[in-house]
């Protein structure tokens, strides 16, 4: 039956819009997380504008049709599995923007990359903030669908915060716009927030109004090396206390040792940990504030601290921390986690996995967001290793359990998906959970919305 209605759901569309090629579906069947048990969708329907996204759900609707929106398909969680005779429902083709520098805002459509984003609002002398490590690649509907982070959220927020208005169509069809491009506005129920975050749970967001900055001033960097990784948590703990830098990432020994076999930048192989900080503050701030860290790391037991206010000497840093994720998978798959902790637990959260690495016999590393206290445990494994992949999966949920006996979190910005779903009932507590499930029921009580991911 489904089949058959699909054809009349391929007549109400401009030609292309509905792709049935066995091959192209195929492709759209997992997101970067490789969920094994993806399943095969009876097509993949890339809309371009809302009313197409519109007919595309009154019809899965009516034919109780599951629908799997999907961005990018750079998910970490398996938020963007594909199943088994439903549809996948990709933005990539709604690329329109729109930027206004008079409100210091622009209304773009999900399908751009966040690179597209920066690069569009930088021609008005405007900033988007939000700079996953993925930023070339992730798309803004997808930044959305998981609140994305980055390295600059620990001054300037996650991608929330620069959400200021939705066009969202819900599971009936119904396209309803929520918000808009004003910087105050508390009428009625935060319900822009809602949608921020819901991982296509909830509806599918066709349009979104963002928030602009003026362009970020040049940083001020520092670089420092540590022989123990209590040392550098600790230097977190002092900056964080005083100031409010632009960037203050970690990256781990292994993390360290796979960048440089990579770039050959001349990196410490024998420190525990590197961190990478850096402040914009405006004038004499900026380059005080930079001192500031130095001699922070200098006297938590730095072994080499660099500072510079050179751009591209700075942003080597940077990249090179961009590129731990890419440099530890060529060591092998990954599971990737992103579980966050308050900023007092973050070295017994690494220190937590590093224990968890020695049980299982597994290569884990960590880089994070240490500013936010969001970390990035990278496990590296062979699936086609059963007693590897078993004990790397069992590693997987115990990353996620120690984040949450610490006061955290099993996902600061990749969201939960399908793969951190058994946990999320661990972290929240019946009665939230039940009110997640109540409030999904009330905007697709068919389920039909990304089933089995989330809630």
């Amino acid at each position: 039956m489904a089949v058959s209605t699909l054809a009349g759901l391929a007549a109400e569309l401009p030609d292309g819009v509905v792709v049935t090629d066995p091959d192209i579906v195929a492709s759209y069947r997992q997101d970067r997380a490789a969920d094994p048990a993806a399943g095969t969708p009876l097509a993949v329907i890339r809309p371009t504008r809302t009313e197409e996204v519109q007919t595309v759900l009154r019809w899965a609707s009516q034919n109780r049709i599951a629908v799997v929106p999907r961005g990018a398909g750079t998910g970490l969680s398996g938020g963007a599995t594909a199943v088994n005779g439903g549809i996948v429902l990709s933005t990539e083709k709604m690329r329109d923007i729109t930027v206004d520098p008079v409100t210091r805002t622009a209304v773009a459509q999900p399908g751009l990359l966040n690179a597209e984003v920066k690069k569009a609002v930088a021609e008005y002398g405007l900033w988007y903030p939000p700079d996953p490590s993925s930023y070339e690649i992730c798309s803004i509907g997808g930044n959305i669908a998981t609140n994305a982070g980055g390295l600059c959220c620990v001054k300037y927020g996650v991608t929330t915060d620069y959400v200021l208005g939705l066009q969202v169509v819900l599971a009936d069809g119904t396209a309803v716009r929520l918000g808009g491009p004003r910087l105050k506005d508390v009428a009625g129920l935060s319900l822009t927030k809602l949608f921020v975050g819901s991982e296509g749970t909830l509806g599918v967001i066709t349009e979104v109004t963002l928030r602009l900055l003026p362009p970020q001033p040049s940083a001020c960097t520092v670089v420092a090396t540590f022989d123990s990784v209590e040392a550098a948590a600790g230097a977190v703990l002092t900056i964080t206390n005083r100031i409010r830098p632009s960037m203050l990432e970690f990256m781990d020994a292994v993390a360290i040792n796979a960048v440089e076999d990579k770039l050959r930048m001349g990196l410490d192989r024998s420190a525990a940990a590197m961190m990478v900080a850096a402040s914009d503050d405006r004038g004499a701030t900026g380059a005080q504030d930079a001192e500031y860290m130095a001699r922070v790391f200098t006297e938590a037991g730095a072994t080499e601290c660099f500072s510079t206010a050179d751009p591209d000497e700075g942003e080597a840093f940077v990249a090179a921390r961009r590129f731990a994720i890419p440099a530890v998978e060529a060591k092998g798959s990954l599971l990737l986690e992103d579980v966050g902790v308050p900023l007092p637990a973050l070295a017994e959260l690494v220190g937590g996995v590093a224990k968890i690495a020695a049980d299982r016999d597994l290569t884990i590393s960590v880089i994070a967001h240490a500013g936010d206290g969001n970390t990035h445990p990278l496990i590296v494994y062979d699936p086609a290793d059963a007693a590897m992949t078993q004990r790397a999966e069992q590693a997987f949920g115990e990353i996620m359990d120690l984040a949450v006996s610490l006061g955290g979190t099993i996902t600061g910005e990749h969201g939960v998906g399908r793969l951190k779903k058994p946990w999320l009932a661990g972290q929240l507590g019946p009665e939230a959970m039940e009110l997640n499930r109540r409030i999904k029921t009330a905007l697709d009580p068919d389920g039909i919305l990304n089933p089995g991911a989330v809630i």
